[in-house]
């Protein structure tokens, strides 16, 4: 993969050095190897990429990268690589430094490293979408009707978030959907001019729940264990 050229398109996948709830979970071994490597691994697998990008404050999680055969032509300076930092800001910098260097690419992928069950198919189906899209993202649905929520007050007494839905049945509330967290799709120009994932020239990508899972706790990651199991051809 040339450097030096213009790309057409790129895979930009954040990986911080500084989890907190998991720590280290960025190269932490799943499987028999590091979990960022199955996000650069899917990423190759697409074959739509010239490009496969880590964007890291860490190096050590830059080595690991490079191992697997991602490029890290930059580290992410410390004002991007706090807990609050966004999607967003962390692939316009990417976008911003490959730019100055005359290498914008077309359409840009950011791939989070916390999702080994992600597949190169979905990564091609987000592409494919953005067409006639601004923005494709991974989605999924909730798997409770949320507007049946229920919630603690400050004072610790039981509320409910939708009180005018609670009594309602299943089946007559419209089913939600959530970010799932794996992959976002869009032009360079609308990741730089944009930057908005979610509005409403945005295409949700679909996946099946047992595809998807958060990876904060060390119960997330018990559950992940299982859904590797669960998936595993």
């Amino acid at each position: 993969m040339s450097q030096t050229r213009p790309s057409q398109r790129i895979a930009v996948i954040p990986a911080r050095g500084g989890s907190q709830r998991i720590p280290r979970k960025n190269i932490r071994f799943l499987n028999g190897k590091p979990l960022i490597a199955y996000s650069i691994e899917s990423a190759y697998a697409s074959q739509l990429f010239d490009r496969i990008i880590v964007s890291t404050d860490d190096d050590e999680i830059a080595a690991v990268a490079r191992e697997y055969g991602a490029e890290t032509p930059f580290m992410r300076p410390a004002n991007l690589a706090d807990a609050f930092t966004g999607t967003t800001p962390v692939m316009q910098h990417a976008l911003r430094f490959l730019t100055e260097l005359g290498q914008a690419p077309s359409e840009a992928c950011l791939i989070y490293a916390t999702c080994p069950l992600l597949r190169a198919d979905d990564i091609i189906e987000g592409f494919k979408a953005l067409e006639n899209a601004s923005f494709c993202f991974s989605a999924s649905t909730f798997d409770f009707p949320i507007q049946r929520a229920l919630c603690l007050n400050d004072e610790g007494k039981l509320t409910t978030l939708f009180p005018e839905h609670i009594g309602k049945r299943s089946q007559d509330l419209v089913e939600a959907i959530h970010d799932a967290g794996q992959f976002y799709w869009a032009t360079t120009e609308s990741w730089l001019t944009d930057g908005h994932i979610f509005g409403e020239r945005s295409k949700p990508i679909m996946l099946p729940r047992h595809r998807i899972q958060d990876l904060d706790t060390e119960e997330d990651w018990q559950r992940l264990t299982q859904l590797m199991k669960l998936n595993s051809p």
